[in-house]
C-alpha cells in the first residue's frame, strides 16, 4: 500500500488562557511514522508560559512569529541560558534538554518544532515529560520521595504538589517578574535565518540559509540539519532529492504555491497546492520540486542529517551537465541536436528559476 504523501495542516491537543499547543499526527500524515519524525508547535499569548519540560527527542525549533524569552538546561549544567528569541530564529535542542518559553508582548509567539523520534516512545510523535504542573514528576512521587529526595518539611511538599492545579501552558500575573535574557547566553544557541549570511542567493529567484555544525554547533548534537528556503513569485526550486538518505519534511511558513513528487519507477506521487501551515514529507531518494504563488514563498525543513547533501537535476551543477553527451543522447534515444538544445539550457542557473518574462 503506497503511503499518502498530502500535506497537512496541525491540529490543536490542548488550549489554556495562556496559549495552545498543537501537533501533527502519524494517523494523519503517514509519513511521520514512516521516518521516524515529530512535529508540534506552540503558540502562546501575551503573558504565556509553556512551563519547563523535556522530550524524548531531539528537536529543531523555529520561531514562526513574534517574540518572547526561551530558558534551556543543557546536560547536566548548573545554570539555566536565558535568551531572547523572535521570529527567524533557529534553536537546535538535543535529546533531555529542559526548556520553557514566554511570551510577555501583544503579538502572540509561534514557535514550530521538527526533530527525530528514533528513540522515543512513539514514532511519528513528541512525548513531553513536564517538571511541573498537573501532570509534572512532582505528583507521581509520593509525599515521602518528594521530602526525601528535596529535603522538604510535609507542609511544603503539600504545597507544592496541591498547588499545581494546570498543565502545559499557563498565563501569568501581569507584572510578574520573569528572568531578563542575556546575550551572553544566546551565543551558539540560536540562529536567526532572516539575518544570517545568505547560503544561496538568486536575483528574482529565491535565497538559502542552511543550518549546519559551523553555524550552529547544537546541530550535531541534534542529529538533523535544517535550512529556510525564500523563493520570490512565480519562482521554481530545482527538482532535486537528498542523495545522503535523509528523509526532508518541510513546513511552509508563508505563501504558497506547488509541489510535486517523483518516486520509484518515475512515477509522480504527489502534485497538489501548498500553503501557509501545511506539512509534508518527502521519502528518502525522492525527487521534490516547487513553484510559488505570486506572493512568494516560503518554507523551513529539517533533514535526518546533520550536514545534508542535496542533488539538482536542472540548473548550473546539474547531473545532466556532467554526463557524457553520447550517453545522454543513446539514454533518452533522441537526436545529437535535441541532446545539444538540452545541454545548452540552464547553463548558467543556480537552483532557483525567476519566474518566465512572457
Amino acid at each position: 500500500m503506497e503511503i499518502d504523501l498530502t500535506p497537512k495542516s496541525s491540529k490543536s491537543v490542548y488550549r489554556s488562557d495562556g496559549g495552545s499547543y498543537f501537533s501533527w499526527s502519524p494517523s494523519d500524515l503517514p509519513m511521520l511514522k514512516e521516518g521516524n519524525i515529530g512535529a508540534s508547535k506552540i503558540a502562546l499569548q501575551k503573558n504565556g508560559l509553556a512551563m519547563p519540560s523535556y522530550s524524548d527527542s531531539a528537536k529543531v525549533a523555529y520561531v514562526l512569529q513574534g517574540s518572547g524569552t526561551a530558558g534551556i538546561i543543557l546536560y547536566e549544567a548548573e545554570k539555566e541560558k536565558v535568551i531572547a528569541v523572535k521570529e527567524g530564529d533557529a534553536i537546535a535542542l538535543p535529546f533531555g534538554v529542559v526548556t520553557w518559553w514566554f511570551n510577555k508582548e501583544d503579538t502572540e509567539l509561534v514557535i514550530l518544532f521538527m526533530g527525530d523520534t528514533t528513540k522515543g516512545h512513539k514514532a511519528g510523535e513528541f512525548t513531553e515529560f513536564a517538571l511541573t504542573g498537573a501532570n509534572g514528576i512532582f505528583t507521581g512521587f509520593t509525599s515521602e520521595f518528594v521530602s526525601r529526595a528535596w529535603d522538604l518539611e510535609e507542609d511544603k511538599v503539600k504545597e507544592l504538589v496541591g498547588s499545581q492545579k494546570s498543565t502545559g501552558i499557563i498565563k501569568v500575573q501581569d507584572g510578574f517578574q520573569m528572568p531578563e535574557p542575556s546575550e551572553e547566553d544566546r551565543k551558539g544557541m540560536a540562529l536567526n535565518c532572516l539575518e544570517a549570511p545568505l547560503d544561496v542567493d538568486i536575483k528574482n529567484g529565491g535565497r538559502v540559509v542552511v543550518l549546519n555544525t559551523k553555524n550552529l554547533p547544537l546541530v550535531e548534537q541534534v542529529g538533523l540539519g535544517a535550512d529556510l528556503v525564500r523563493i520570490d513569485a512565480g519562482s521554481m526550486c530545482s527538482p532535486g532529492f537528498s542523495c545522503d538518505s535523509a528523509y526532508q519534511v518541510t513546513y511552509i511558513v508563508r505563501g504558497s504555491g506547488r509541489a510535486q513528487i517523483v518516486g520509484v519507477d518515475g512515477k509522480r506521487k504527489m502534485e497538489i497546492r501548498v500553503e501557509a501551515g501545511n506539512l509534508f514529507i518527502v521519502p528518502r531518494f525522492f525527487v521534490v520540486s516547487k513553484i510559488a504563488d505570486e506572493e512568494g514563498m516560503d518554507w523551513f525543513s529539517i533533514i535526518s542529517t546533520p550536514n545534508p547533501i542535496f542533488c539538482h537535476l536542472a540548473g548550473r551543477t546539474s547531473v545532466w551537465k556532467a554526463l557524457n553527451p553520447q550517453v545522454l543522447e543513446a539514454s533518452f534515444n533522441v537526436a545529437s541536436e535535441t541532446e545539444k538544445h538540452f545541454r545548452s539550457k540552464r547553463t548558467n542557473a543556480e537552483i532557483f528559476f525567476p519566474a518566465p518574462t512572457n
